[in-house]
Formats: C-alpha cells, structure tokens, sequence
C-alpha cells in the first residue's frame, strides 16, 4: 500500500491495540507493529462516560509520551488530545450517564496518528459495544 493508504494502516493498529483482550496480546501487537514502522500503545479505562472523559484524554496524552509516541511538544500533545476526543465524540450518544470500560489505543506512523476507543457500555446485565476512532496528522 502506498503512502496515501498510511492513515488507514494507522487506523487498524490503533483499534487493535484497543480490542487487545490482554497486556500479553497488546505487546505482542506492539512487537509486531513496531516492525512495520508503527509505534504504538494502550490503556485501560473505566467510570461514567462524562466523568471519565478528561481522564481518558489525559491517559492518552501520557500514554504517547512515556511510549515516544509523540514528542513532548503542544502540537503533539495536542494532535493526541484532538483525535482522542474525536473518538470520544463518536461515542457520546450511546454513552451519555453510563458506565463503561475499556481500552483506549494510539498508533503512529509517521506523520499519522490515530486514537480508537473500544469499550463496553453497562446497563443492567446488558452490555453495548462501541468503538469510536480520531485521527490527526501532525
């Protein structure tokens, strides 16, 4: 694939790092993405949607940076932040007043960086799945 498909390959990284089932499977995944040149990481998280909304940006933003993902710079953080609460948006319909839990993942290659959210919604004993994805070229 070419350079123009790049953000797509970013994209898919980042949502599996986040569908990671364990701390194992994400450093396998991260071993195996680093090869092809993506450097990228994940974070578990958990609460009430708005509560925990400043926390994930925080976890994502601190996350890029102990991994050099990004460099410790306002554009990068700031490119992070942005995809990360993009992602968050995507979700917020479904989500609003509710418990979640899940895993935030950031990829990078390059100029590309994407931020997936993959996370249970809890209501009752019933659970929804939502996935939500940003993306920011720095």
């Amino acid at each position: 694939m070419g350079q123009q498909y790049e953000s797509l390959i970013v994209a898919r990284a980042a949502l599996s790092l986040a569908m990671s089932p364990t701390r194992e499977a994400e450093k396998e995944l991260k071993e195996d993405y680093l090869h092809q040149g993506i450097k990228g990481t994940a974070v578990d998280f958990g609460g009430e949607f708005i509560t925990i909304m400043q926390k994930v940006l925080e976890r994502a933003a601190v996350a890029s940076k102990r991994e050099e993902i990004i460099d410790r710079t306002y554009i990068d953080e700031g490119a992070v932040i942005g995809a990360a609460r993009e992602a968050l948006a995507q979700t917020m319909s479904r989500a609003v007043g509710l418990n979640v839990g899940g895993k935030v993942g950031i990829a990078r290659k390059n100029n590309h960086i994407v931020v997936a959210v993959f996370f249970a919604i809890g209501l009752l004993h019933l659970n929804e799945v939502c996935v939500g994805l940003g993306h920011r070229v720095i």
